[in-house]
């Protein structure tokens, strides 16, 4: 059910008075991954001695819808999976464990998640039973009104490449339906930097007929290559191109990290506030996701990083308030930082100079198409900035002649949050932002605590 609109208004603050600490909730990417590939590994049929199959721990969740449909689709494909608490620390973590395996028709609701969808499609694409033939399944994926206008083609047309039985309609979006096939292995070179797009194709990869090879522009997030490492898949990486033999995955506990993402909004917030002193425990540092570290560096921020180990190395993140000025944003490092660039935009609309951002035309498919309302919120703010086919250009005044406004999300939760950091400096009247639910459900009680701290 689509949750109801809501409105939320921002008070402005100016300066902060010191330091302040936000423990951003887990990584949404990894929590996906954390779930599904587990859920592979220990489902009945998925090729591991049963005494491999007792179950596993995933600690650091994040516990929002997007998520939560990757959940209820993992116990779909036969495992449970139970919260609980009781950790070393009394943390909250979550069992999974194999169940019933799956038969018959499968019906999952993606949502709003364009990664359940994506990824789902790849792994179905070739799921195999213990014996290693197709499983007798018809899973039929469908999602909200947003994510059925979203592109599946660029997944759909290798994944058919491979043998997949893929049925849709002519428009290439939801609702599809994956039917039981046999894939082969085949070299695949992209003409995207896509992270969702690269794990499809491994997934199906994983119980394909000889190996899959897949070769990426530009290196793009590598989360699913860190998991294949630790879950123990015949899985190389050479330069841009990964190749994966098939063979089963094999379970293993999980700490989330932080979402990068999530903390890049309240980096922002620490550099339009005099004063601010910020703290990010236990942030994924992960260097393929750190663009916006490095975009917030180049435009005159203090940000420092302690980093520790594990499977996806995480850090404490230190913000200090400065100066912004304005940069480009192009080629390679798009993909670091595409979930950013709403908030990265609003930091450049209170720096100084002129900032452009381009070879980011994907963010014209997101929740809404973000180049539009992210320059339309911009301008009706009092920014000086322009759409262009692939990106924008904004003309920062260091903050100069911006006002409060009311900026509508679009069911965007990524546009709703950045320009509720814009706020924290004008003052702002945010509509319908029941869709922050969708990446991070504390964030305005978040943002209530940053702004009394």
């Amino acid at each position: 059910m689509t949750p109801k609109p809501v409105d939320f208004t921002v008070a402005a603050a100016t300066s902060a008075r010191g330091a302040v600490t936000v423990q951003v909730p887990g990584d949404k990417s990894i929590s996906h991954r954390a779930l599904l590939f587990n859920a592979l590994a220990l489902r009945e049929g998925g090729g591991l001695p049963r005494t491999e199959r007792a179950g596993v721990r995933v600690t650091g969740l994040l516990e929002s819808e997007d998520v939560g449909r990757t959940r209820a689709a993992c116990e779909q494909l036969g495992v449970r999976i139970v919260r609980e608490a009781g950790g070393a620390g009394g943390e909250v973590g979550w069992w999974i464990a194999p169940v019933e395996p799956l038969r018959g028709a499968l019906s999952i609701d993606c949502g709003n998640s364009g990664t359940t969808a994506r990824l789902l499609v790849g792994a179905l694409a070739g799921l195999r039973d213990g014996a290693g033939h197709p499983m007798p399944i018809a899973a039929t994926l469908h999602g909200d009104a947003s994510l059925s206008r979203r592109p599946m083609r660029r997944v759909l047309d290798p994944l058919r490449q491979m043998g997949a039985r893929v049925e849709v309609g002519d428009a290439g979006t939801l609702p599809l339906t994956v039917l039981p096939a046999v894939l082969t292995g085949m070299d695949h070179t992209s003409k995207i930097a896509s992270a969702q797009v690269k794990s499809a194709i491994l997934l199906a990869g994983l119980s394909a007929q000889g190996p899959t090879r897949y070769t990426e522009p530009t290196a793009s997030r590598d989360h699913t290559e860190r998991f294949f490492a630790a879950m123990g898949a015949d899985f190389v990486i050479e330069g841009l191109r990964s190749t994966v033999r098939p063979g089963a995955l094999r379970p293993v506990d999980v700490e989330v990290p932080g979402d990068v993402s999530s903390a890049a909004f309240w980096m922002v917030a620490a550099c339009l506030l005099e004063g601010a002193q910020l703290t990010l425990p236990a942030v994924g540092v992960n260097p393929t996701r750190t663009g916006a570290i490095d975009v917030l560096r180049s435009m005159g921020a203090e940000v420092t990083v302690e980093e520790r180990g594990g499977v996806e190395p995480l850090g404490d993140v230190r913000v200090r308030c400065a100066g912004l000025r304005g940069t480009t944003l192009s080629g390679a490092l798009i993909p670091r930082l595409i979930d950013e660039i709403p908030v990265l935009a609003v930091a450049a609309a209170f720096a100084h100079g002129e900032t452009v951002i381009r070879d980011a035309e994907e963010l014209r498919v997101k929740e809404s198409d973000r180049i539009a309302t992210v320059v339309n919120g911009l301008r009706a703010m009092g920014a000086e900035a322009e759409a262009t086919p692939d990106g924008m250009r904004i003309f920062g005044r260091g903050g100069a002649g911006m006002r409060a406004a009311r900026i509508e999300s679009h069911g965007d939760h990524r546009i709703a949050m950045a320009f509720a950091v814009a706020g924290l400096r004008t003052g702002m009247q945010l509509a319908d932002v029941a869709c922050v639910a969708t990446s991070y459900p504390a964030f305005f009680d978040d943002l209530r605590r940053f702004q009394a701290q």
